[in-house]
């Protein structure tokens, strides 16, 4: 196949620096980085249904169970700026490789995870895993960026998040089937000592088998792009300091824009957390745990849905306004939620995911306006805030287990979508230059 190289003067979304001769024309390549975006957004979800099935395995309270996204998004906390130094040494399709290389490596250890029948290893072994996932981030954006000319950059970019969503939908409805259909119908709770661990051994059989195959693919995928590496020529992404990115949580909007990225990731990732277990409950539409679990996808797929109609709506609407209005009803939806029973309160709350769909690049675009040359400065940041998926689900979880209710612990989600409404009012009119 065919590369040219075309010398045009870009900035690199990720590092801020100018970059020449990065445009390679090889839509072969293309593809490749598509299906990052589809499994790491794929894999990223699988964490809704690994969650009650090992609050069920090891009998777990709330808080515990959703440590499993303290362990998932802790990652972005702590690999985000390490992930961008060895890009900058290594060059984007390296720097791609080694990501996939790790996330291999993390589904790998879900076999000394299940032989161990211990959670903190499950809980080690999804590090390792968001690790990897954190690092192909901090490549795909730029990549795509690079591989076509800059004129249609944008396109590419949201045709990639279309896969996003696509695997965010896909491979929940997948995973409740394999993994959360084969849980035994046993009490965990009433075993003890070698009958407890042989129990649990024999019931992650199953997720192990699905990181198996999740490991194959990568394997394939990071080989492809490896016999690709040397495909970008001349990459030049300076020498500043990544750390410099951190004085403009200073500026008020800004920095309000970042603490509203942080919650909105955390009140998304709780919801769809506890979409098994709320669903399962009596009050709402007392689904068994399989049943609950093919739900999870209407959430997702509500993301994905709200994201075309958006697009649309914020051509013509004020993206602050639109933000707020999405934040408000996500609030409403939560209240109508927890104060009816039925498949009015379960269907509430999935379309939640409606709700959330243009918050992300809304939130981001309405923080990094007004910017100008450190807008992708900016861009590092915003990739730092995703952490707000490791704290705010345990802290969801805690006021579940305090107050015997999952109804009373959308209070917090419900506080941070009123922080993200607020932003959103605040940040309605444009940033001055």
């Amino acid at each position: 196949m065919a590369v040219t190289i075309d010398t045009t003067s870009t900035t690199d979304p990720d590092f801020g620096e100018e970059t020449a001769g990065q445009h390679v024309n090889a839509p072969g390549l293309q593809w490749f980085v598509f299906a990052l975006f589809f499994i790491f957004g794929g894999i990223t979800s699988l964490n809704d249904v690994i969650i009650p099935k090992l609050k069920d395995l090891f009998t777990l309270n709330y808080m515990q169970a959703l440590s499993v996204q303290s362990a998932f998004f802790f990652a972005y906390f702590a690999i985000s700026i390490p992930g961008a130094w060895l890009v900058k040494k290594v060059g984007y399709m390296r720097g791609a490789a080694f990501g996939l290389v790790t996330m291999m490596a993390g589904c790998l250890l879900f076999i000394p995870a299940s032989s161990s029948a211990k959670f903190a290893v499950f809980l080690f072994a999804l590090l390792i895993l968001a690790s990897g996932i954190t690092i192909v981030q901090v490549v795909a954006n730029p990549l795509i960026s690079l591989l076509g000319p800059p004129r249609t950059a944008h396109s590419r970019l949201t045709f990639a998040q279309a896969f996003n969503s696509l695997g965010t939908t896909a491979f929940p409805y997948f995973g409740a089937v394999v993994m959360l259909g084969s849980l035994a119908k046993i009490d965990a709770s009433t075993l003890t000592g070698s009958a407890l661990d042989a129990y649990r051994v024999a019931e992650t059989r199953a997720v192990v088998h699905s990181y198996l195959g999740l490991a194959a693919a990568l394997l394939v995928i990071a080989a492809a792009v490896w016999f690709n590496r040397n495909r970008l020529k001349g990459e030049n992404h300076g020498d500043g300091s990544i750390l410099r990115s951190f004085d403009l949580l200073g500026r008020a909007r800004f920095g309000f824009g970042a603490i509203s990225l942080f919650l909105y990731v955390g009140a998304e990732v709780a919801l769809g957390s506890l979409i098994v277990n709320y669903l399962e409950q009596s009050r709402v539409l007392g689904l068994n745990e399989q049943d609950a679990g093919k739900m999870i996808p209407l959430y997702w797929g509500g993301a994905l849905i709200g994201r075309l109609i958006g697009s649309a709506v914020l051509r013509f609407v004020s993206p602050g306004k639109v933000l707020a209005f999405n934040a408000l009803g996500a609030i409403a939806l939560l209240a109508i939620s927890t104060h009816t029973s039925g498949a009015v309160s379960g269907y509430s709350y999935l379309a939640i995911g409606l709700m959330n769909s243009i918050m992300f690049p809304t939130i981001f675009s309405l923080a990094c306006e007004g910017l100008g040359k450190r807008a992708a400065d900016g861009s590092g940041v915003i990739c730092v805030m995703i952490a707000g998926g490791a704290v705010v689900p345990p802290l969801t979880g805690h006021i579940a287990d305090l107050s015997g209710s999952l109804a009373m612990a959308m209070a917090l989600p419900a506080l941070c979508y009123a922080v993200i409404a607020t932003f959103g009012w605040y940040a309605r009119r444009p940033a001055e230059g």
